[in-house]
């Protein structure tokens, strides 16, 4: 895409692509992927949801490493009480921050005990600055909001039971 020189003056010894990783991003947003990496002779980017921009020369033994990472990231969903309870809990689209309002001084979206309709916005997830709102994927009654406001919330977390 963009001309690079693998020699340039960079302080760090590499020159990165801005506009190649800021497109990385926007793809990853708009095909719902978690992680897209790219590799071009002696340098790799890699760009992932929540995990920020990892840029090293390619060597097999530096790319095992950011995958060692994945588990520590998925982690904190364990100590979710009963995840078996949470089977049909809509979940989460991305990894991001999760908001119960559009704004800090707002009502939340819905509380529990709550009637909502199909499409109704239940909270928004920020992403790489981007909020989206998560809609309900069927008309019922908010049973339970398995999230607090400002949570960082992982790809398919249960995030609110709709019965």
């Amino acid at each position: 895409m963009a001309e690079q020189k693998s020699g340039g003056k960079a302080k760090s010894g590499m020159n990165v692509d801005v506009s190649l990783v800021r497109e990385l991003a926007e793809l990853l947003n708009e095909t719902g992927l978690t992680e897209i990496e790219v590799e071009d002779n002696d340098r790799k980017i890699k760009v992932s949801r929540g995990g920020g921009v990892v840029t090293h020369a390619a060597a097999p033994v530096m790319a095992a490493a950011p995958a060692s990472a994945a588990p520590t990231a998925a982690a904190p969903t364990s100590d979710e009480p009963a995840p078996a309870s949470n089977a049909d809990a809509l979940k989460s689209p991305m990894v991001g921050t999760v908001y119960l309002s559009s704004e800090p001084s707002a009502p939340p979206f819905v509380s529990v005990g709550d009637s909502v309709a199909k499409g109704d916005t239940l909270l928004i997830v920020e992403a790489m600055k981007v909020m989206n709102p998560i809609n309900a994927d069927k008309a019922g009654t908010i049973k339970a909001i398995l999230v607090d406001n400002a949570q960082p919330v992982e790809f398919d977390q249960p995030l609110v039971v709709i019965g």
